[in-house]
């Protein structure tokens, strides 16, 4: 299987991934991925964080997901009604001791970041989210091209409902396109952002804007220079001042193809592809330089800590001085088309179940790229957690997707939830 196929097919499969969460067992892609088991996983199994024994049931089933499939790396954390009450890394090799504060690509889970953003700006009122895209930023096709009309349609609520007009199922998905948007617009590698516009400016839609849910990474690409053209400020500077500030979240940051910053952990894949960092085309381990993290921040560049993902997924528990009611209201808002026949629908950032019979609802998200996998969960009983591993592909066929049922397992086994908050450990 050639990595851009390998790269596409698993994104593209996100959302059916995350259909079971708070319902059934999760579904799986069955894809068959490759990757060779570490000997030594059973015998170099390391835990670090405090132990809760009365949340064994994570720490187990973290264990046995993680040796199924060889994974070298993971971390799980978890709060109850507000408190952290479990924060644990996990390793099955002998050169990695995961903390509980290592970082981890977080992959799809930065929409949520993006997202709140662009409605933070609305709260400032700075920005509606009723305008079109092509109102703010220049959306400008190459020399002789046309650009298709329905782009004065796609407002940022169509951005960020992935109601924009694009279908990677139709057309491929631009944020992995590197080589070929290189060739057609004859510019050098790695790509800069308005390459990528540059480049989908001059392609027609795939559908009619606000017709049909389509996941789009591009869209979410979209969405970080509307934040910077209107903030001034870059994408991840404004995300760390007016969202992660707020909150004492620190060690966040957009992570790199190659270089690690500290503390970040490696990451695993059997597959390899071509660099497009350069115009060598010398083939390049999958996770480092098959896609450029660049491209990739306000859609999936991001690296995190489990615990700093719990402490993300509190603040929308209530309203707070980084988004109000109003802006909640937005994050969760149904959009016009394009509920689930399971139920879920997805909100901006998030997707959401709303839960039968009452008013609360399930929210999450899942992250995959080549050496991720990561799961975020907000439930409507006051649980949340974040699963985060170093891989997403194995010979075992097993899915990665079967986090979320794990995880969901361990929770409905817990039987006197601790009374303690880690929070203050990890935040200050």
């Amino acid at each position: 299987m050639k990595e851009k196929t390998f790269v596409e097919l698993s994104r593209r499969n996100l959302g059916k991934l995350a259909v079971a969460t708070g319902a059934t067992a999760a579904v799986g892609t069955g894809a068959g991925y490759l990757i060779g088991r570490p000997a030594d996983a059973a015998a170099t199994w390391k835990t670090t964080g405090t132990a809760v024994p009365a949340l064994a049931g994570f720490d187990n089933q973290m264990k046995a997901f993680m040796q199924a499939r060889g994974v070298t790396a993971g971390q799980v954390a978890v709060t109850y009604k507000g408190r952290l009450v479990l924060a644990r890394g996990y390793s099955t090799s002998t050169a990695l001791a995961v903390q509980p504060t290592s970082l981890f690509r977080i992959a799809s889970l930065s929409k949520s970041f993006t997202a709140a953003a662009i409605v933070k700006l609305v709260q400032d009122g700075k920005l509606s989210l009723s305008t079109p895209v092509a109102n703010i930023l220049d959306i400008t096709p190459a020399s002789g091209l046309t650009r298709d009309s329905r782009w004065s349609t796609i407002t940022l609520w169509k951005l960020l409902q992935h109601l924009g007009g694009w279908d990677r199922d139709v057309s491929g998905d631009p944020n992995f396109k590197d080589a070929i948007i290189s060739r057609t617009l004859g510019v050098p590698l790695e790509l800069q952002h308005a390459d990528v516009i540059k480049y989908m400016a001059g392609q027609k839609l795939d559908v009619n804007p606000g017709t049909k849910y389509a996941y789009s990474n591009f869209g979410y690409l979209l969405a970080g220079r509307v934040i910077e053209k209107v903030s001034g400020l870059s994408y991840e500077n404004y995300v760390k001042q007016k969202l992660l500030a707020p909150l004492k979240i620190k060690r966040m940051a957009l992570g790199y193809t190659i270089a690690k910053h500290s503390g970040e952990t490696s990451y695993d894949s059997q597959y390899t592809g071509p660099t497009v960092l350069d115009m060598t085309g010398k083939t390049v381990a999958a996770p480092y330089g098959s896609f450029s993290m660049r491209i990739q921040d306000a859609n999936g560049g991001w690296i995190a800590s489990a615990p700093d993902l719990v402490r993300w997924a509190k603040m929308f528990d209530a309203s707070s001085s980084v988004l109000n009611s109003t802006s909640l209201g937005h994050v969760w808002a149904k959009p016009s088309t394009g509920v689930n026949a399971d139920g879920w629908y997805y909100g901006l950032g998030w997707q959401i179940r709303p839960v039968t019979g009452g008013t609360g609802r399930n929210t999450w998200h899942t992250g995959s790229m080549p050496g991720t996998y990561t799961l975020l969960v907000r439930t409507s009983g006051g649980l949340s957690w974040a699963a985060l591993v170093n891989r997403r592909d194995d010979t075992s066929g097993k899915s990665y997707g079967d986090i979320d049922a794990a995880m969901w397992t361990a929770a409905n086994g817990v039987k006197s939830w601790p009374t303690h908050d880690l929070f203050p450990q990890y935040f200050s």
